[in-house]
């Protein structure tokens, strides 16, 4: 999430009541996740196992759980709760509606057609000639280029699974990212792709979806893929250009497919891919999964 203006490390630091290691006016641009951070980002760590990968990763400012030493460019955050004040910052700087208020700032482009019965929260963009079917839900933000089509049931911008324990509850990371549908989409009927927790969830131009599908937080879709009914992608994933997902392929969180890849029926996915045709549980590829189904049934 980039904030409206920049932002000063004192501001942030008093906003949150932390202590901060860095000059009062070190420039603070907006939050991300680990995944997804850039230059100016603010990242949370809360545990010793993270320490290195926030400290090293591309963000200037980390929000951290404990005094240690700042790598050189760099300032702190340091705050009992560094997830806590991760929701305090993100929601300080972007509110929150959940459709309790319906203010509608919405820009719809000629020749869209929406289905009074479909939802639609608020600073949302939908380009033109574009079609929604009835019961679609919209959540805050979201961005529809032209010429898309989205079918029944479907919804944008659902919250982001993200969760931590904390005294034996659940404590949801606050989702203050969106959604960004490109141009001459087709999703269908009732599939579910989250909003960013603190970026964009893109599905590229041209990329077709089936019908129930969920895609979560912060992944991007390449242009043109083409993917089947009941696959599940978790967070933060890049699937490249052209990729082809069977049905019910699963995709773990964090990982890379490249373009072009096709992933068969039921395969899962818990590594980053080279260009491929895969199948199975773990990903195998499929020509090294055939010759050993020659070998075993030739067993005797």
């Amino acid at each position: 999430m980039r904030f409206h203006s920049p932002q000063k490390l004192k501001t942030i630091a008093d906003l949150i009541g932390s202590a901060f290691v860095g000059p009062e006016d070190f420039e603070v641009l907006g939050t991300n996740e680990i995944h997804m951070v850039k230059p100016g980002d603010i990242v949370f760590v809360n545990h010793p196992k993270y320490y290195d990968k926030a400290l090293n990763s591309a963000a200037t400012i980390i929000l951290i759980d404990k005094e240690v030493a700042c790598p050189e460019g760099k300032a702190l955050l340091v705050s009992d709760d560094p997830f806590r004040d991760f929701n305090k910052i993100n929601t300080h700087f972007t509110r929150i509606y959940n459709f309790t208020e319906e203010l509608h700032d919405v820009e719809i482009g000629e020749g869209t057609k929406i289905h009074s019965s479909a939802v639609i929260g608020n600073n949302v963009k939908i380009g033109k000639n574009t079609l929604i079917f009835p019961n679609v839900v919209i959540g805050d933000r979201t961005e529809i280029g032209d010429n898309v089509i989205i079918q029944s049931n479907t919804v944008l911008g659902g919250d982001a699974f993200y969760y931590r324990k904390l005294n034996g509850n659940f404590d949801r990371l606050i989702s203050v990212g969106n959604v960004i549908i490109e141009n001459n989409v087709e999703i269908g009927n009732g599939c579910t792709i989250d909003r960013g927790v603190t970026d964009s969830t893109i599905i590229g131009e041209g990329s077709v979806l089936d019908n129930q599908i969920q895609i979560g937080h912060d992944t991007v879709i390449g242009k043109k893929c083409l993917i089947a009914s009941q696959v599940g992608i978790a967070g933060c994933c890049i699937i490249g250009d052209e990729v082809t997902l069977w049905g019910q392929v699963g995709i773990a969180s964090g990982n890379k497919i490249e373009a072009g890849s096709v992933l068969l029926g039921k395969t899962g996915v818990n590594r980053d891919l080279e260009k491929g045709t895969y199948i199975g549980m773990f990903a195998e590829d499929f020509k090294t999964y055939l010759k050993k189904e020659v070998k075993l049934r030739n067993l005797k």
